[in-house]
């Protein structure tokens, strides 16, 4: 892992997105430790869409409903629930400095929530960032049992009826390959990356999404890194406490492909055609809707919405 603290430029959230372009994401040891180091895993965690597993349990539990599915409701909430302490884990990677920066994300429109809510009560959800037809989820959590898993299916579906390709889940846990996640080595994920963010059916070729790059991986619920999240393999630079990752998509160019994805990203704020729509699933949809969706084997390609 190679230092840059002594480049001295803010991590901001076009910094950040553009990292995310190119297939690297920031991770803390702890949430006391404010420094942050950039990530690139040799094998990364993705659930092809085309064939997520639903157990059976699950399935009856999402039909009979009882609960109310949100989307970008209560960002604050959700963090908050991913960050707290569980078991199997006294500490978390979300520190001030990720809680800033994907704060700032979400008032972007970048980074997104799926909440799990009964009654006035969070009970679980989850959180990640969105670029052109990628999604890279960030963390899970649970108050309450299956309320995370219910919010990983929900959000299957509306990646797949919004047209995405790609859903990144950064590492492989038990829990994630229990609904169909597996490995792949960088060069795949790279090539699968590229292909999400660059659409060449819209005549343009840019990255879409509603902004210049995107997100970042997720850990399933009760998964988590605890304090040893720099030490990872592939890990690619850090960014200490005093620079913030100065220039990370440079520092992400030893990536490969993702760069060539990343050198077209359009800027922050921006919505070229080919992004996947993340908004596209109607509010309220039924639980047996959203199992039809997610059983759905066939890829939407380029969306134009």
């Amino acid at each position: 892992m190679t230092s840059i603290d002594d480049v001295m430029i803010e991590i901001t959230p076009q910094v950040l997105l553009k990292a995310y372009a190119c297939g690297i994401f920031p991770m803390a040891e702890s949430a006391e430790d404010n420094a942050l180091y950039w990530i690139e895993p040799e094998r990364r965690g993705i659930l092809p869409l085309e064939r997520v597993h639903v157990p059976r349990r699950l399935a009856r539990t999402i039909r009979q409903g009882g609960f109310e599915v949100r989307v970008d409701n209560d960002f604050h909430d959700v963090i908050d629930g991913c960050a707290a302490p569980r078991t199997g884990r006294r500490s978390t990677w979300i520190n001030g400095r990720i809680r800033g920066l994907y704060a700032d994300l979400f008032a972007l429109g970048h980074c997104h929530t799926v909440e799990v809510w009964d009654g006035d009560e969070l009970i679980g959800g989850l959180y990640g960032v969105h670029l052109g037809r990628a999604f890279f989820g960030e963390s899970m959590f649970s108050r309450a049992r299956d309320a995370s898993k219910i919010a990983l299916i929900y959000l299957v579906a509306r990646l797949k009826f919004g047209g995405f390709e790609l859903l990144d889940t950064q590492f492989l846990t038990g829990h994630l390959a229990r609904f169909g996640a597996i490995e792949v080595g960088r060069a795949e994920f790279q090539r699968l990356l590229e292909t999400a963010l660059y659409c060449p059916g819209n005549g343009n070729g840019n990255v879409a999404g509603g902004g210049a790059g995107l997100g970042r991986g997720f850990l399933g619920a009760g998964a988590g890194l605890g304090a040893g999240a720099g030490s990872g393999a592939g890990a690619a630079s850090a960014a200490g406490a005093s620079g913030a990752g100065a220039g990370a998509a440079s520092a992400a160019g030893a990536s490969g492909a993702g760069a060539g994805a990343a050198a077209g990203a359009s800027a922050a704020g921006a919505s070229p055609a080919g992004a996947a729509a993340f908004w596209s699933l109607p509010a309220g949809a039924t639980g047996s809707f959203v199992l039809q969706l997610v059983s759905q084997t066939s890829k939407t390609g380029c969306s134009t919405a």
